[in-house]
């Protein structure tokens, strides 16, 4: 099989696509003959070596992908179409040996390159609006929507009940924030979108913001929000300084999540909400950029340039 080699942590360069052996004999419950692996930031900073928890070398990288059951002990279950949230092996790969629990069933109309999108985003999406405690009719800002992560919980939301505003920086992206079902998109460059979202709040503030880069934009966050109002962390890239009396004068929150955190028991109803969503058709990921497995370099330098236009896969 065909697989991507980190050899040393550093630049996208040091993505190796290989020829490797074959994982039939491999140690594991399940393994999967993938068609499409997502790529997500978390797997830049790995590679690059700037991660608090890093694997021994070599590795091969990727947490999310979507294919085929190919081995397991239960034999019902080979032949059978899923994505994976995780993997023993590493998803940049034509094949991966999983654990039971990272393995979901695929409905039939969602394509591979699409349940490749969903692990890492939609499972973050999901963590996150449930950590912010959102309620139907409440005001949500994603600031950062055109994203994995971004659309995914505009997807989720619009299900829930929520009224939702999105950022995006291009016109593109705003498009994208609005055809998924966002009340009102605003382009984050703009010298005045603060005041923007204020205003379309009628002065009285948001109730909830998903914020994917914290050390740019937390500090303007807390002057958006409503009183008792929640800013859920979902990324940051740098320290951050906050002017403490915003939260004190709304009695707001500040709330970090992680998908590492969530228990088993989490991830079960996790996943178990998100294969109702596929089944149901309100959950449908965005492929912005497609790219053979064999440029896995590129699609680390893109997933780290601004102006993302949905999820960045790669395929077989």
């Amino acid at each position: 099989m065909y697989a991507i080699r980190v050899r040393a942590f550093g630049e996208p360069s040091v993505l190796e696509y290989q020829e490797v052996p074959d994982l039939y004999n491999a140690p594991g419950p399940v393994l999967v003959r993938l068609h499409a692996a997502g790529v997500n930031p978390v797997e830049a900073y790995v590679r690059a070596g700037k991660y608090a928890r890093l694997p021994e070398l070599p590795y091969t990288p990727g947490t999310d992908g979507a294919g085929i059951v190919e081995e397991s002990d239960v034999a019902a279950l080979r032949g059978k179409r899923v994505y994976v949230s995780g993997s023993l092996t590493g998803t940049y790969a034509e094949q991966a040996v999983c654990n039971w629990e990272d393995v979901h069933p695929l409905p039939d109309e969602v394509s591979y390159e699409k349940g490749a999108s969903l692990g890492i985003p939609y499972g973050t999406a999901t963590w996150a609006l449930n950590r912010g405690q959102t309620k139907p009719g409440e005001t949500l800002l994603i600031h950062g929507a055109s994203g994995g992560v971004g659309l995914a919980a505009l997807q989720i939301a619009r299900a829930e009940g929520l009224r939702i505003f999105g950022t995006a920086g291009t016109p593109e992206g705003l498009d994208l924030v609005l055809g998924n079902g966002a009340d009102a998109a605003f382009n984050h460059h703009d010298p005045d979108y603060l005041s923007q979202i204020k205003a379309a709040t009628h002065d009285n503030g948001v109730d909830i913001i998903l914020e994917m880069l914290a050390n740019e934009n937390l500090g303007n966050d807390l002057a958006l929000l409503a009183a008792r109002g929640r800013v859920v962390v979902v990324g940051s890239r740098g320290p951050v300084e906050i002017d403490a009396r915003n939260l004190m004068q709304r009695e707001a929150d500040i709330r970090g999540v992680t998908l590492a955190s969530a228990t088993p028991a989490d991830l079960v109803e996790i996943h178990r909400r998100i294969v109702v969503g596929l089944e149901e058709g309100y959950l449908d990921p965005v492929i912005g950029l497609p790219l053979p497995l064999s440029e896995a370099a590129r699609a680390h330098e893109q997933i780290m340039t601004p102006g993302a236009h949905g999820k960045i896969v790669l395929t077989m």
